[in-house]
């Protein structure tokens, strides 16, 4: 038992180490060299416009669900007008990056994973490398780029959604008077909480890419091996969201503060 925990150990710590390795070549590479222009627009269309809809759904029943939840607390102590404010509050800083980070991961992480991975299993990397092409900068750049660029739009898009539809259930379906309930929302919704939003989603959207184009270019021959690989870069990138959520809330609270 405790070879296989030690062995464990080790192959994460390498995992962790090679991806850290990478991120660091695709910055160094994107830095120097850009990222080729044909392809970097080609991935923004794939990550954020072909991910508007399942972003667009979980941000609208998000705040629609918030709402609801929130209102029917508030209004045992006579607070109902505050319910707009805590759902803006809770989709800008935390459920709108978070929410969205784990929709794209589900849909592009995979994605990226199935594709790089096929690629290397059907030997069309070592192709590239023939050629003098450098994996890393013709595959790895533009999808990361692109979900630096696309993340933050996403997100901002579900977090309006969220916000608008709570407006809509909170004023039309539970009756809270839209004026108190506006004004407190603007009162209590700080520009930091905006700004937080927006850096997680950054940050969550090197994560996605960087592991999932890990995965995808690790990945093991066979069919199998793919599958697997997608597997892993979806479920690995899930949980650094959460954990570096953690993280990213205690740093930017005392930076942003």
């Amino acid at each position: 038992m405790l070879g296989i925990a030690q062995r464990w150990l080790n192959e994460s710590l390498t995992s962790l180490g090679e991806m850290a390795l990478l991120a660091w070549e695709t910055l160094t590479s994107l830095v120097k060299r850009g990222a080729e222009m044909k392809e970097l627009v080609y991935q923004v269309y794939f990550i954020g416009v072909k991910s508007q809809s399942v972003v667009l759904i979980t941000g609208a029943f998000t705040g629609m669900v918030l709402c609801a939840q929130t209102y029917y607390q508030f209004h045992k102590v006579k607070m109902d007008s505050a319910t707009l404010a805590v759902v803006s509050v809770s989709m800008l800083s935390e459920l709108g990056p978070v929410l969205t980070a784990l929709m794209v991961a589900g849909r592009v992480g995979a994605s990226m994973a199935a594709e790089l991975g096929t690629m290397r299993v059907t030997e069309q990397i070592d192709a590239l490398r023939t050629l003098a092409t450098h994996p890393v900068d013709y595959l790895v750049v533009p999808r990361v780029f692109a979900t630096i660029i696309a993340m933050p739009l996403l997100t901002i898009e579900s977090i309006t959604v969220g916000i608008i539809s709570a407006y809509l259930v909170g004023v039309h379906l539970l009756n809270i008077d839209a004026t108190y309930a506006v004004y407190n929302m603007v009162k209590y919704s700080d520009p930091p909480e905006l700004w937080m939003g927006i850096i997680k989603a950054t940050v969550f959207g090197v994560i996605i890419a960087v592991i999932s184009s890990y995965k995808g270019l690790n990945c093991p021959q066979g069919a199998e091996g793919v599958g697997r690989a997608t597997t892993e870069a979806v479920v690995a990138a899930s949980i650094s969201i959460l954990i570096s959520n953690f993280f990213l809330t205690l740093t930017l609270t005392r930076l942003l503060y």
